[in-house]
């Protein structure tokens, strides 16, 4: 390879699968390993042999641990990748909890789906096991924001923060010499002004950019905790029972935080909240492991010894016996559980036991992939399947759009225009083809760039 190369591997014309493979002289390595959630044709890749030799592949540099940037490390260790995995701290604690549930779930629906026959393939296999992901576990190499290090010879990272959960970073990727790239990849961008975690930080300079685009299309509603209120309100009013999908890592700290600043407003009625995910639990934990990471509020909040991730009427449900406890309990009460796109987990119980009955509410606090559970609801189903039946959807499904912790459009400009000159080259990526190209096309009437959307398998240079 005798100039930089990139390909796009996932996360161009869709919002998962992140995996960009950088090529350089001195080896091959990704940027994210994430896994592809959503339509089957999209997770049918994950089980098709990759477009490269993983071991072959000399690194793995990390922006976040969210499954759809992270899930696909233990089938490249299966695959016989061995090399290190650049990673934040805080990722690498995160990846300890959720790449062990997700191969733990993987078994789980493989064995649940031979044992009842509603899986086509005889017999169902988990795309990888537990002893893959501890596998890849042992890969990790923890880096801090704001220090250079090395990832291949000739190529360099830094990591800042980017906002989106806790150890979520942009990347800064400088390759070569003569003459020198810098390649700066957004991540997942987090918001401005939010509980919990510091704002993301600026980037001065790239060569090749890439944006995320998830809500490229689109800005967030301004007062998502108001319209929280109002889902509350009504469920109290109907006696009935809230079941929020979300995802263990951040928007469940985030729904938590703003229940809680809702109830000391006096806003809303305190209620019986029950966090029905054992990973959920474990990583709220390591929330408060890092004060670096916190914004002021948080920071303020810890100072005085006070959860300030907790509701007052604070359930835990850690085991499966606790979890089932709750179908027999009437409402108004909320369960909040994994997953954020009801793509598995104990949320499935939950909403298997709970959508037939009209007094019951689904909350879905953001962006929902297509082909996903989640947004069959969020657009209107008669009926779900789940776990091989056919499940009625009489309840009343809400969407609560402001509780992402993904940057809305204007917030992507905002985080876009803190460079001090121009990238040389642009690419739109991690969005549903109208937000990637909406946003793509307002980068070049607004900022005068050279932008494009990112596709699907597409390799550009790195070089001009």
């Amino acid at each position: 390879m005798d100039t930089p190369s990139l390909q796009f591997l996932g996360a161009a014309g869709t919002v998962t699968g992140s995996k960009h493979l950088v090529r350089t002289r001195s080896g091959d390595f990704l940027i994210d390993s994430g896994l592809f959630q959503g339509f089957k044709e999209l997770r049918d890749r994950n089980r098709q042999p990759p477009r490269f030799q993983p071991e072959k592949l000399g690194a793995v540099v990390l922006t976040h641990a969210h499954i759809d940037h992270s899930g696909y490390l233990p089938l490249l260790a299966k695959r016989g990748f061995s090399g290190p995995v650049f990673c934040t701290p805080a990722t690498a604690d995160l990846l300890g909890v959720l790449l062990r549930d997700a191969a733990h779930l993987q078994e789980e629906e493989a064995s649940h789906a031979n044992l009842y026959g509603w899986s086509r393939h005889k017999p169902a296999l988990p795309l990888y096991t537990t002893a893959h992901a501890e596998q890849a576990l042992k890969l990790l190499v923890p880096r801090p924001y704001g220090e250079r290090f090395d990832v291949l010879t000739g190529t360099t990272c830094t990591y800042r923060r980017a906002g989106h959960i806790l150890g979520s970073a942009t990347v800064e990727l400088r390759i070569g010499t003569e003459p020198e790239t810098t390649l700066v990849g957004s991540g997942d961008l987090g918001r401005w002004g939010r509980p919990i975690l510091r704002d993301p930080e600026p980037v001065p300079h790239a060569d090749v950019l890439l944006i995320e685009s998830t809500y490229g299309d689109r800005v967030h509603a301004p007062d998502a905790a108001q319209a929280l209120a109002r889902v509350i309100d009504r469920v109290v009013a109907n006696q009935g029972v809230l079941v929020v999908p979300a995802f263990a890592v951040g928007r469940t700290q985030e729904l938590i935080w703003t229940l809680r600043q809702l109830e000391d407003a006096g806003r809303i009625p305190s209620l019986p909240v029950y966090i029905d995910s054992p990973m959920a639990i474990n990583v709220t934990d390591i929330y408060c492991r890092y004060p670096e990471d916190h914004d002021l509020d948080m920071k303020l909040l810890m100072d005085e010894k006070r959860c300030p991730l907790c509701c007052k009427q604070y359930h835990l449900a850690r085991t499966a016996t606790e979890s089932k406890a709750l179908n027999g309990r009437g409402g108004p009460l909320v369960i909040i559980s994994a997953s954020g796109m009801a793509t598995g987990g104990r949320v499935l119980h939950h909403l298997k036991e709970r959508l037939p009955d009209e007094k019951t509410t689904v909350l879905l606090p953001g962006y929902q992939t297509p082909g996903t559970r989640g947004r069959a609801l969020q657009d209107g189903v008669r009926s779900v399947r789940i776990h091989g039946e056919n499940v009625p959807v009489r309840a009343r499904i809400e969407t609560v759009d402001g509780l992402s912790a993904h940057a809305d459009r204007n917030e992507i400009f905002r985080w876009l225009q803190a460079f001090k000159t121009p990238p040389r080259k642009t690419y739109v990526i991690h969005g549903e083809p109208h937000a990637a190209e909406a946003l793509a096309g307002g980068i070049r009437a607004d900022l005068r760039w050279n932008v494009e959307v990112a596709r699907d398998g597409g390799t550009v240079s790195l070089t001009a």
